[in-house]
């Protein structure tokens, strides 16, 4: 990565007071968090059934154990962590992200991820477009569960209260977001004088719609490859969202 960019980006960040973050599965795959549609990503590993139909509300509520079995093994392992399998931890973007909000520079995090990692990491205004896996409730009488909670059930997680179905809080496909953090996203998203677009290849509908909200001039986007909106964008970077942010001094 050329030095000039992160002068540049450097700049921006200097000159902005309201900067909000929206990102995607690549700010996690540098903790090791596998995304979907890389090369290893999910979509690319042998199941019975598509990822995208194993993390669909239809399938949740048709072949639960079936479910539950993909949803632990390949969503749960790396935020609990084994004996076998490092727990993910949160890397250089999202603790320099953490770090510009405490210097109030940065307003909010909109986030596509589902690992926590961001509130691990110190930022406090998070929105989570698709739920986290930390969260999870009783279908039947609404009691919290916490994820070592579901990662150590034996088929389908049961409340050990009412022995109800327990459910992660995330939005599946075929859900709809939640309307209370649309909003924040939208509110948080208007008012910035800054929008830094991370580690994702924005073609995730509805989340990806949401930047067009931005009616500022220093829209960033900070991505491996090339994405549909770059064109549109003030200012782009390709490359690794951990070693660009890692780079940035807050002041």
């Amino acid at each position: 990565m050329a030095e000039i960019d992160v002068n540049k980006l450097q700049e921006l960040i200097d000159g902005s007071s309201n900067i909000v973050f929206f990102g995607g599965a690549g700010v996690s795959t540098e903790s090791g968090i596998k995304d979907f549609r890389s090369v290893d990503g999910l979509y690319n590993q042998k199941y019975d059934y598509p990822p995208e139909t194993m993390l669909s509300h239809t399938f949740f509520v048709r072949h639960k154990e079936e479910f539950f079995r993909f949803y632990n093994d390949k969503l749960l392992e790396k935020t609990v962590g084994t004996d076998t399998v490092e727990r993910a931890l949160p890397n250089k973007a999202h603790y320099k992200l953490a770090e510009l909000e405490k210097a109030g520079k940065l307003k909010a995090v909109i986030t596509q991820n589902i690992d926590g990692l961001h509130q691990e990491a110190g930022s406090r205004v998070v929105y989570e477009l698709h739920g986290s896996v930390l969260r999870n409730y009783c279908e039947k009488c609404g009691k919290s569960f916490d994820v070592h909670y579901m990662f150590n059930s034996k088929g389908i997680p049961k409340c050990d209260s009412c022995g109800g179905d327990i459910k992660p809080d995330v939005v599946l496909y075929e859900e709809g977001l939640d309307n209370n953090v649309i909003s924040g996203a939208v509110n948080a998203i208007k008012n910035a004088d800054m929008l830094i677009i991370g580690g994702t290849s924005l073609v995730v509908y509805p989340a990806a719609g949401l930047i067009d909200y931005y009616r500022g001039d220093k829209l960033v986007l900070i991505n491996k490859d090339a994405t549909a909106r770059d064109s549109v964008a003030d200012y782009s970077i390709h490359g690794k969202i951990g070693e660009i942010l890692g780079q940035i001094v807050v002041r």
